[in-house]
């Protein structure tokens, strides 16, 4: 009898620690939070996420939740946590002052506008209003039922489409405006009772048998980082490190230990399972987390690549195509025991997390189940009797933003259908090793030190800026290690805030790679970590951590921070593209001025399209400014494949004009029609179908879909950008660079 195809969904639940120290203060009083993302996910992502799961009992899943966040879900439940928007949604309007004015309107449209802005009728209205006439004029013109109603809205957008029913909720949606005080707090009771049944409904899914809940090292710090900064070198061996190495293998079981107590206090058992922050993995870490009883852990595909050095190569449809190597369990061999670990499929994992919130629902659910339905068919045919364990694990908070309804629909469509499979069986982590235990080994020594960002830790350590903040905890680990008379249990203040700066999340958004405009928040939140350990220790303040680590200026050129998934209708939406890669133009390079007519180009892509997009200064006309052909010509380095010289007259005989190229596509920009070509032997281009998508107007939005190009994932292409005049050269964007486009 053939096994069905095991599928483990793993939610992971995690903000940063927002609250700042408060050394000598009770923990009962009122404690200050610098940002509202606790509070907010908590009343949009994290409950309706398991009550969706709870009407599909056939279906098992897990879901992990960060002790860090469950502490401060705890606070903003016992009424105790303050964060600004809080503050200002429940101060009176006529006694806002104008910083709290001037703070609403920069900040109370923190969301995306598409999902959660557009849909409500006075939202948008405002919205709209602070974009077309711009912050000042909302300043200077706004009454105060603007401000009570932004208040209001912001809070509202927030609630999960799940509990729209409840009668308060629904009769303020249908109130639309003209919100007092008195709704804004019961808004914010609403908000409170939702948080509070977040951690009941987990642990009475995981009583049921039908969740399996997992922790995460106390606040979500790197361990191997923790234990050796010098592991970065594992997979980046030239790479820079901080000055000062950073050894404290010691905090590791300390943060353990935090995370296993909290689980048992609030869960009323013992946890099987733990998330290692950022999946991140080395041999140095495994017996301590061995020691603390944890029976399996999670990583990703790059971190199981890299131990058994073999890359997981995909086929066109995006398939692993060594799959009884990924899709099962393995087993870790150490001095200190065994230990199960599972490895995540990482772009099933991205599809849901970055690509089918563009899609309409039903077809996002049926091309996952695609993918399951096609991973099924291989195991019956190679490995029938051999049960498979496929590892969906993702962030289970941010992508929702992303989808319609928050992904009710998409939830809703694709839990209908697993609930029919016959050949597909959603399990927990645990109930699968319970029954199939892990038979492959890999010793311990050999796991890779990685994470799921690349199997490496680039995006936490090696930057000048991430390197300078590694220096800085290393001062005030050391300042406490000084004090042994500051045990945990006579100066818990200190311990509390060195758990918080030993967390990631700093220095993922420090230096390059990361960015949001909260940057400076971020980097103030580290620095009140560090001060607190001093505070509470009576030593001397540094003077460098008065000091932002970085500027937090506006910054040039950048490569893509993430995916992105533009509406392509020529506006050059703001949100659509602030995760894309940026590069200068005007007075950037080469021989462009700052009178150029093109002034910045943006790139990106998700699994289906590539994006591009130009911006052009305010009036230029095609055909009159600027030349009336934009082409786009892609270039395979190191690939093997029909190439051809430009299809152009008059292109100069200079790199990169005179590579060859693959495929090409020309953008009329008077008629906004295409031409696509794809080269052919003997230097020949010939036409092609393309759907690709163009528009024009505020600038040139454009999307090419992958299938066009039709090249493998995880494969590098460049692009060059031509302008030309009925096929004559005129001028090439990007002098001396090509656009550097990376294939998800």
């Amino acid at each position: 009898m053939p096994h069905p195809l095991h599928v483990a969904f793993i939610w992971h639940q995690h903000q940063p620690l927002y609250k700042s120290p408060q050394i000598g203060i009770s923990s009962t009083s009122t404690q200050k939070y610098r940002l509202p993302w606790v509070r907010l996910h908590g009343t949009k992502d994290y409950l309706d996420l398991v009550l969706l799961l709870e009407k599909y009992p056939k279906l098992h899943q897990t879901v992990n939740l960060v002790p860090s966040l469950i502490l401060q879900l705890e606070d903003y439940i016992a009424g105790t946590a303050f964060d600004p928007y809080l503050e200002a949604t429940l101060t009176p309007t006529e006694n806002l002052s104008r910083e709290q004015r001037a703070f609403i309107i920069e900040h109370f449209f923190d969301a995306n506008h598409h999902t959660l802005i557009d849909p409500h009728p006075r939202y948008s209205e405002l919205y709209e209003q602070r974009n077309n006439n711009g912050v000042n004029w909302c300043f200077e013109n706004w009454q105060l039922s603007e401000y009570g109603d932004l208040l209001a809205w912001h809070n509202l957008a927030w609630i999960d489409p799940l509990f729209w029913d409840d009668p308060e909720i629904a009769a303020w949606l249908k109130q639309d405006r003209n919100f007092t005080l008195s709704d804004r707090q019961r808004i914010y009771s609403k908000q409170r009772e939702i948080l509070a049944q977040i951690i009941p409904q987990h642990r009475k899914m995981q009583a049921a048998g039908q969740l399996e809940v997992t922790t995460t090292p106390y606040t979500h710090p790197i361990m191997p980082l923790l234990a050796d900064t010098n592991s970065g070198r594992v997979a980046v061996p030239n790479m820079t490190l901080p000055q000062s190495r950073f050894e404290w293998a010691e905090d590791i079981p300390r943060h353990l230990r935090k995370a296993w107590d909290l689980y048992l206090d609030r869960f009323g058992r013992e946890p099987r399972g733990l998330w290692p922050s950022e999946q991140s993995v080395s041999p140095a870490v495994l017996p301590y987390i061995i020691k603390q009883g944890f029976k399996w852990i999670c990583s990703d595909e790059a971190v199981l690549g890299w131990t058994l050095k073999r890359f997981f190569n995909r086929n066109a449809a995006g398939n692993v195509l060594e799959p009884e190597l990924l899709y099962r369990p393995y087993r870790l061999q150490t001095p200190a025991g065994d230990l199960a670990i599972v490895f995540r499929d990482h772009r099933l994992s991205d599809l849901i997390g970055f690509t089918y919130g563009s899609m309409p629902p039903k077809q996002a659910a049926a091309d996952l189940i695609g993918h399951l339905d096609a991973i099924a068919k291989m195991q019956r045919e190679r490995q029938p009797e051999q049960p498979w364990l496929v590892t969906i694990a993702l962030d289970g908070e941010n992508c929702w933003e992303y989808y319609q309804q928050d992904g009710k629909p998409f939830l809703e469509a694709l839990y209908r259908s697993l609930s029919n499979e016959p050949h597909i069986k959603l399990v927990t982590v645990a109930e699968f090793l319970g029954q199939f235990p892990a038979t492959a080994t890999i010793p311990g020594a050999q796991l890779h030190s990685g994470s799921w960002v690349d199997g490496s830790f680039t995006t936490w350590i090696g930057d000048p800026v991430k390197n300078r903040a590694w220096d800085y905890l290393k001062e005030a680990r050391a300042v406490l290690a000084s004090h042994p008379e500051a045990t945990e249990e006579s100066n818990p203040e200190a311990w509390e805030a060195l758990y918080a700066a030993e967390g990631s999340d700093w220095f993922w958004w420090f230096g390059e790679g990361h960015s949001s405009n909260q940057d400076a928040i971020f980097d103030q939140l580290f620095r009140e970590h560090l001060y607190g350990i001093y505070k509470a220790l009576n030593e001397p303040i540094p003077s460098y951590l008065r000091q932002p680590l970085e500027s937090h200026a506006a910054r040039g050129d950048c490569r893509p921070a993430s995916f992105i998934h533009p509406v392509i209708n020529g506006k050059g939406d703001e949100q659509d593209w602030d995760k894309a890669g940026r590069m200068e133009i005007g007075g950037a390079r080469g021989t462009m001025h700052n009178s150029s007519a093109i002034q910045r180009l943006w790139y990106g892509a998700d699994h289906l399209n590539f994006y591009l997009r130009l911006d052009f200064k305010v009036g230029v006309q095609p055909g009159q400014d600027i030349p009336a052909e934009l082409n786009l010509l892609w270039f395979y380095p190191e690939r093997t494949m029909h190439n051809s010289p430009i299809p152009l007259t008059s292109v100069p005989n200079t790199a990169p004009l005179n590579y060859h190229y693959h495929h090409h596509l020309e953008v009329n920009l008077i008629t906004q029609s295409i031409q696509f070509q794809e080269a052919g032997e003997n230097f020949q281009w010939h036409s092609r179908s393309s759907r690709a998508q163009v528009a024009m107007d505020n600038c040139l939005e454009i999307a090419v879909p992958w299938a066009d190009l039709q090249v493998p994932p995880d494969y590098p292409l460049r692009l060059v950008l031509i302008l030309t005049e009925e096929g004559k050269f005129h001028s090439y964007l990007l002098e001396n660079t090509l656009v550097p486009i990376e294939v998800p």
